[in-house]
């Protein structure tokens, strides 16, 4: 008898072992099926990423970066549009030393940057017969510009770090696309500087009635090399 329920109680660890490994196996095959979707996922994430998403993802390893998000907002002195830059909004963040100070960014300390920024634009272009004449030809000579501006004490004075003018309402633009509602164009620039402790960049941008500040569309920012 005892021979009996010796020999039940091995075939049953035997069988129990056996579901275990199998139960094992398949949780092993699901995780991995799991982490190869997810990998998959991600990469595809990471295909559509936007530009200024993969200019915030390489300045947030540099030891030192900022990267501002854009805001049109009204001068209370003027009445007048302004392009306002935030570091608190958004995807936009600080670190290593940076400082946004009156809408200019303060350089931490001398050494080499990347600076960069875009302005999005969608200016109204009307197709009507109204619009011929002197006033169709205004509409055609719309400009849209960007620059970036750099004041440093060494010389004493502000100078042009970099800059951009384009023609608005001109179906020859390759870079740019319309609808029924606008033409729409975005202007990047971007280099790599040799900058002091204490200087100062800030942005200068025409057309603020028809830039585009959602997320992600206007930015400016500047990490260390």
């Amino acid at each position: 008898m005892c021979k009996v329920l010796g020999g039940l109680f091995i075939v049953a660890l035997c069988l129990g072992g056996v579901l275990a490994f199998s139960w094992y196996t398949n949780k092993s095959e699901m995780m991995t099926q799991s982490g190869q979707t997810a990998a998959l996922s991600q990469k595809d994430c990471a295909e559509k990423t936007e530009p200024h998403n993969t200019l915030r993802q390489i300045s947030s390893r540099a030891k030192a970066a900022i990267h501002l998000e854009g805001r049109d907002e009204e001068d209370e002195e003027t009445s007048e549009n302004k392009l306002v830059w935030k570091n608190d909004e958004g995807l936009a963040f600080t670190q290593g030393g940076f400082e946004l100070v009156d809408n200019h960014i303060i350089i931490p300390r001398s050494g080499l940057y990347f600076v960069y920024s875009q302005a999005s634009f969608r200016v109204s272009c009307s197709s009507d017969d109204a619009d011929d004449g002197k006033e169709a030809a205004e509409k055609h000579l719309t400009s849209i510009s960007h620059r970036v501006w750099l004041f440093t004490e060494s010389l004493g004075t502000q100078v042009s770090l970099m800059s951009a003018v384009r023609s608005a309402c001109q179906k020859s633009q390759e870079d740019a696309y319309r609808d029924g509602q606008g033409w729409y164009n975005a202007i990047y620039l971007g280099a790599v500087f040799q900058l002091n402790e204490g200087d100062k960049l800030w942005t200068e941008t025409n057309m603020l009635s028809e830039l585009e500040t959602e997320s992600g569309k206007t930015f400016f920012g500047v990490f260390a090399l």
